[in-house]
């Protein structure tokens, strides 16, 4: 079976996620590098990275 748009998450938590990635992407703008972003976020390397 197969998510709707948003992989199944309420609209309070796909704001949550963008408000996530939107600090990381900011912070990797500002040169922050990846092991430090995702230790402040609490979210993965990985995460960071993609």
């Amino acid at each position: 079976m197969r998510y709707a748009q948003g992989g199944g998450l309420t609209d309070e938590r796909r704001s949550f996620r963008e408000k996530l990635r939107l600090e990381a992407a900011e912070r990797f703008r500002q040169g922050d590098e990846n092991v430090v972003i995702a230790h402040d976020l609490p979210v993965s390397v990985r995460s960071v990275q993609r």
